[in-house]
């Protein structure tokens, strides 16, 4: 069985007049929720053996939080997923072969659109998870979608299995 998990990166400064987009940083409220989507993750067993990362500074900052819990996952850091479509994601993870479990830690709306064209194909294992994927994906949410083959990276093989949002894990 193969897992894909999307995740749009943490919380971030915002974009101003002046600010180059490609080097904002994760707000402070951004690096508490990565750490703490990485602690769950990991006690749920999603743990991905293989990253593929925008270039860009936020995603960077977001990976930097997951890879403490997870030090053993190879990454890659790819500039044609900074600020990507649903197309372009679709293709980089095609590209692979050498993985069980996939993360993609990318940007909306390419991230957002590239779950609910999944979702749309393939459909959902949990009706909660796909209300909350067809709302919105924000900042450091992650879908996680699993596919029964074991074969390339084909994002339409994926049933979505769950959605987790950092205001999730607000107790």
């Amino acid at each position: 069985m193969k897992r894909l998990m999307l995740m749009r990166h943490a919380k971030t400064e915002p974009w101003t007049e002046g600010i180059d987009d490609h080097a904002r940083a994760l707000t402070p409220t951004g690096n508490r929720a990565a750490q703490a989507m990485a602690a769950v993750l990991k006690a749920e067993g999603w743990v991905p053996d293989r990253v593929m990362v925008s270039s860009a500074r936020r995603t960077r900052e977001t990976w930097a939080w997951l890879k403490v819990a997870f030090p053993n996952c190879e990454a890659s850091f790819d500039d044609n997923l900074y600020l990507a479509g649903e197309r372009g994601i679709g293709e980089c993870i095609s590209e692979l072969e050498a993985a069980e479990t996939l993360m993609v830690i990318g940007h909306n709306p390419g991230l957002h659109d590239l779950a609910l064209h999944i979702l749309r194909e393939a459909g959902s294992l949990d009706h909660q998870a796909a209300l909350r994927v067809a709302s919105k994906m924000p900042t450091g949410a992650v879908v996680l979608f699993e596919a029964e083959e074991d074969g390339p990276f084909v994002p339409v093989h994926f049933k979505l299995v769950n959605c987790i949002r950092p205001k999730d894990l607000v107790a």
